[in-house]
């Protein structure tokens, strides 16, 4: 890390939270990333939380085409991205405008005070200009010429005046870097590797970068700057992930301890493109990706896949998923493991396709046709994906059934420290396939594929092609052992129950509840997906004022853990926050009998810290 200048004071902060935002053409996320990652060097633990429009290039210099980025690191516990913003630098008075009130009284505010022009206010709806008319009083504004000195820093560059303006976002990096006493160094590494092959925008960007970071340390306009100590993490090998890397990581992972090739079939959708991208960078490990021409086709050719011998998976989002309900009940009554990974988003219909929601759990529990029982897995945190992703394969194979892995776009987008786990001691499951008959028929052998396993109930999985193992396979009842078309009642009621059952075993194998906070006392949180780290905030501030408040946060949605009830009683109020309309509430209400309160945000962003302290606070009042 650098040192600081000797002519600044230089003050130590536990945590800070920081917001970079501009037009979707201004390379946002790319400085959130770059800012991120140098975090991440620093050994800082973090949050982060990407936030941009739906529209590729959205009109320049209007509210609904602002793409932001935050990020909350220090060297405490950060579980969430941060309910007020420290630091907004804003590119643009659409930016300003947007973010304002995220910023804590008393903020700063960086702003490119060359974009501050009459038709940019025009656009962003301002009758006055806020950095003359007194409105940001309440903040401390530092306004930068970004746009001149980016120019003047490039006026000998072949780079043409847009590809110039294009690259300020680098000035605002390196300044931002200098406040906040981050190493310049990865983001120097990464430019000269992103555009080795491109010399001249390579040497722009970099002079950019080293001149906003000397203009931190020589303009009279920080008499300050921060520094904030690395975090007490536990010992390992860190490095920071998304948790679209994370699934990626996790189903390879699943894949190597199986000795099964993962074959992933999907259709470009927002967020679940991004898993897609990832998991094609991997074909080294034997991943085999198919970008198929709808949703359908997809999920088709991915359980083709699985009753090839493959580990079939597919990915989607809320709208891609209803599609793919038809072909879920099909690898559902053909009994093959198939990971369908779907990464919420805001609805319904096209609803808000870059916004995150968990509006998906009744649809990923109930959304199919006839008795048909899944089980449903949810991701908590960035890195959590990882393992959710492995759990969700590992059921798949061992129980013989299609899953259900539910994650969010704020999960698949945001980043987090993420402890690299030793792979010798993730949770071991063998794959064995059906390799002779399993039944004699008047002396001669013969293959029964819906014979079960007497523990899970899974049925043999035989590959094509194995001599001795020809069996039907389709959507018509299958008779009991045999799997020949029935239309018997009593057997199809008798395998209903019998698949039914199939999936309520899997609850036999589930860790104990853990409750996060008091095991008893005056309120119980219960959560699930991306709301985890607000949630866990939210449970410690109360408790320092002397509540007794605790959280259950499920991973298993379906079937649910047998013990929750004992810990429900412990309890005098129940609270479950969702990003929905209320979806698991309902579920809660109808299993248990009790009196679940419901908090409920569809707004397209994740919960803050102070909205669930808020209701606990009347709650408990």
């Amino acid at each position: 890390m650098h040192p600081p200048s000797s002519d600044k004071r230089v003050e130590t902060l536990p945590e800070a939270t920081i917001l970079f935002a501009g037009d979707s053409g201004d390379g946002m996320q790319l400085t959130g990333s770059q800012f991120t990652l140098a975090t991440a060097y620093a050994r800082n633990d973090l949050a982060t939380l990407p936030d941009f429009p739906a529209e590729i290039r959205a009109p320049a210099g209007t509210t609904y085409g602002v793409s932001g980025f935050q990020l909350h690191f220090g060297e405490v516990d950060i579980r969430t991205p941060g309910d007020e913003v420290d630091l907004l630098v804003a590119m643009n008075p659409a930016a300003l405008k947007v973010n304002l009130r995220r910023v804590r009284p008393g903020g700063s505010i960086i702003v490119n005070v060359d974009a501050f022009e009459d038709k940019n206010l025009k656009l962003a709806g301002y009758d006055t200009n806020p950095l003359e008319d007194g409105s940001l009083r309440d903040y401390h504004v530092v306004p930068v010429e970004l746009t001149r000195l980016t120019r003047e820093a490039l006026k000998d560059s072949p780079l043409n005046q847009k590809e110039i303006d294009r690259s300020k976002n680098m000035f605002a990096l390196g300044l931002a870097l200098w406040l906040y006493s981050r190493p310049i160094e990865p983001a120097i590494a990464w430019l000269n590797k992103k555009f080795a092959k491109k010399p001249v925008i390579r040497d722009a960007n970099l002079e950019l970068l080293k001149k906003g970071y000397h203009y931190g340390e020589t303009t009279e306009q920080f008499l300050v700057r921060y520094e904030i100590r690395p975090a007490h993490l536990a010992p390992g090998t860190y490095r920071a992930i998304r948790g679209a890397e994370a699934l990626a990581l996790g189903l390879v992972a699943a894949s190597r301890a199986s000795g099964l090739p993962i074959f992933y079939g999907s259709y470009p959708i927002t967020p679940a493109s991004e898993l897609l991208h990832e998991l094609s960078r991997l074909k080294n490990f034997g991943v085999i990706t198919f970008q198929a021409e709808d949703e359908i086709a997809a999920v088709g050719a991915a359980i083709g896949a699985s009753f090839g011998g493959s580990l079939g998976v597919t990915g989607t989002s809320g709208p891609g998923l209803a599609l793919k309900t038809e072909a879920i009940g099909l690898a559902l009554m053909t009994e093959l493991p198939l990971v369908v990974v779907d990464l919420q988003r805001g609805g319904p219909s096209t609803g808000l396709p870059t916004k995150t929601e968990q509006s998906d759990l009744l649809q990923a529990l109930f959304g199919r046709n006839g008795d048909a029982p899944l089980p449903v897995l949810a991701a908590s945190t960035p890195g959590d994906c990882f393992e959710v992703a492995y759990e969700a394969c590992r059921i798949a194979v061992q129980y013989m059934t299609p899953v259900i892995l539910l994650a969010d776009g704020y999960l698949a987008n945001g980043a987090e420290p993420w402890r690299i786990p030793d792979l010798d001691r993730l949770p071991p499951f063998s794959v064995r396939f059906a390799d002779k008959p399993n039944h004699a028929h008047n002396g001669e052998a013969a293959f029964l594929p819906y014979v079960r396993d007497e523990a899970t109930l899974a049925r043999p999985w035989a590959r094509p092609g194995t001599p001795g193992l020809e069996h039907r396979i389709g959507g018509l009842e299958k008779q009991h052992e045999t799997g020949n078309v029935s239309y018997d009642p009593e057997n199809h009621q008798l395998m209903t129950r019998l698949r039914a059952e199939k999936v309520e075993r899997v609850a036999r194998e589930y860790p104990p509840t853990e409750v996060f906070g008091d095991p008893e006392g005056d309120l119980l949180i219960i959560g699930w997906g991306s709301t985890r780290g607000t949630i866990e905030a939210a449970v410690e501030t109360v408790r320092q004022r002397g509540r007794r408040v605790g959280s259950i946060h499920l991973r298993y949605l379906n079937p649910l853990p047998p013990d929750l009830k004992e810990h429900f009683g412990r309890f005098r109020h129940l609270l479950v926050p969702e990003l929905n309309n209320g979806q698991l509430v309902r579920l809660l209400r109808d299993r248990y009998l009790l009196p679940f309160i419901p908090l409920n945000k569809v707004q397209g962003l994740p919960f803050t810290r102070s909205e669930i302290v808020g209701r606990i606070n009347e709650i408990l009042s």
